[in-house]
């Protein structure tokens, strides 16, 4: 796309407010911002939590194909990411808290219908509906807390916001690992109908309305043909590694998608109420933020992709002792995003050093093996950490407030669609990497080296587009 946008007559609505304007309503407070970090801690963990249980699914009761094993796997993903902008436009539209309850009710009814499946096909549809209800969840915690916080509180916001995303995947990984080593798989599904019941009550009683956006336009079209588009890419990305690159399937789903797209583009240039401006990515900062927000998860994900081989299949350990050994990803996650806030008006350095970190933290995992010590490991996984809580926040700061502040749950959709499509096609590139070596020892350093290198390259793009400065998206 041409980083010059074609003339178009200004939106009001578009323009950002005058920075005298005073912030009016409720203010964030430590009970509405726990909430909202444990409702997309908990939207997040199904993600990753699945991984340890594939051996458990796989000898069910339910007996199912190795093609449905992933399907299970990948229909929350898939749903998730293919709904994540236009449920952040239904938010602002017709409000935030009552996106993100009905969000729990269908995370709920499909944790519900997966605990109780008696059928493969059952499993894999409540899969799908909790990962609608995640995409509900996930836009409309940040555009509550965008809408909160004062500038002045923005980036810590947006810190404990990132922290918990990062701690949604370590819960999942460790939740995963104690379930698959004590309990049946269904006891995963089945506890997160409670947990879900508990955080929608404590959304009901502390999180405020916030003023709906009159200027955000669901366009049913324009959704249906961005999420039909997403929804392809993604399907191609996951199931390219296991039914070939080049095969008809894969390639029609690639196509698909970008006939979907480009189908998307042209609808919302021509009409008067779109989902949103495609010609906002004219804008380097929005491109480079989300280009970094893809990097971070490719990396960060490829990293969860193989850790619980390396652990378990090569180290030998069992799925309890796996959950625990990823442990240490927590503490930089935890420690650095307050050091990052204070920091959030370079985002420049913050960034590149952030990705830099992650990139040098995958090139010396690359080099582990049987032999390796595990508190080696665990040093490098504090390095990858660290990188990842330096960056995320200022990154995710910098994609919502490329958008004025009217769009700040269709912002919040874009991010997030960013890092699940970068999760998805770091496991996609890992998997193809590993696909063609003889084992997965052989396999591990030339696929994590890959991912390094892919990294590394792509946080030199990102901090030349941050440097670029620029206008907010959608002002003239």
């Amino acid at each position: 796309m041409s980083s010059h946008a074609p003339a178009r007559t200004p939106d009001p609505a578009a323009t950002p407010d005058p920075p005298s304007t005073p912030r009016r309503g409720p203010a964030l407070t430590r009970s509405v911002l726990l909430t909202l970090c444990a409702c997309v801690l908990v939207a997040q963990s199904m993600v990753a939590a699945i991984n340890l249980l594939i051996p458990q699914l796989s000898s069910s009761s339910l007996h199912p194909s190795r093609a449905e094993v992933l399907w299970t796997v990948d229909a929350y993903v898939i749903v998730f990411a293919g709904l994540l902008v236009p449920a952040g436009a239904l938010a602002d539209r017709y409000g935030r808290k009552g996106a993100l309850l009905t969000g729990l009710a269908l995370f709920a009814a499909g944790a519900a219908t997966s605990a109780l499946a008696t059928a493969p096909a059952l499993l894999i549809a409540g899969r799908g509906v909790s990962g609608a209800g995640a995409a509900l969840i996930t836009p409309a915690t940040l555009s509550v807390l965008m809408h909160l916080a004062g500038p002045e509180r923005r980036a810590q916001a947006m810190a404990s916001w990132t922290l918990s995303l990062g701690l949604g995947g370590m819960a999942g990984n460790l939740g995963g690992g104690v379930v698959g080593e004590y309990l049946s798989w269904r006891a995963l599904f089945g506890a997160m109908v409670p947990l879900a019941a508990l955080l929608a009550l404590a959304v009901a009683r502390t999180v405020p309305r916030t003023a709906r956006s009159p200027h955000s336009h669901p366009d049913p079209l324009g959704a249906l043909l961005l999420t039909a588009g997403l929804v392809a890419v993604l399907f191609g990305i996951i199931e390219g590694p296991d039914h070939g690159w080049t095969s008809p399937r894969i390639l029609s789903a690639f196509a698909a998608g970008a006939v979907l797209v480009a189908a998307f583009t042209l609808h919302a240039l021509r009409s008067a109420t779109p989902l949103f401006d495609p010609r906002v990515f004219a804008a380097r900062r929005l491109r480079a933020t989300t280009l970094g927000m893809a990097t971070g998860f490719f990396g960060l994900f490829a990293l969860f992709f193989v850790n619980s081989q390396y652990l378990q299949d090569v180290k030998g350990y069992g799925p309890g002792r796996t959950g625990v050994a990823i442990v240490p990803l927590i503490v930089g996650m935890a420690l650095v995003p307050k050091l990052a806030a204070r920091w959030s008006a370079h985002p420049r350095p913050v960034v590149g050093a952030g990705l830099g970190l992650i990139g040098a933290g995958l090139l010396a995992v690359s080099t582990a093996d049987a032999g390796t010590p595990y508190p080696l490991y665990a040093c490098w996984l504090l390095v990858i950490s660290a990188g990842t809580g330096l960056s995320m926040p200022a990154l995710t700061l910098g994609v919502v407030t490329s958008l004025p502040p009217h769009q700040a749950g269709l912002g919040s959709g874009l991010g997030t669609s960013a890092r699940e499509i970068g999760a998805a096609l770091g496991v996609a590139v890992t998997g193809t990497v590993l696909a063609g070596h003889a084992d997965f020892p052989s396999g591990m350093g030339p696929a994590l080296r890959v991912v390094a290198v892919t990294v590394l390259v792509a946080a030199g793009v990102v901090v030349l587009g941050l440097g670029g400065g620029g206008k907010r998206a959608g002002t003239d």
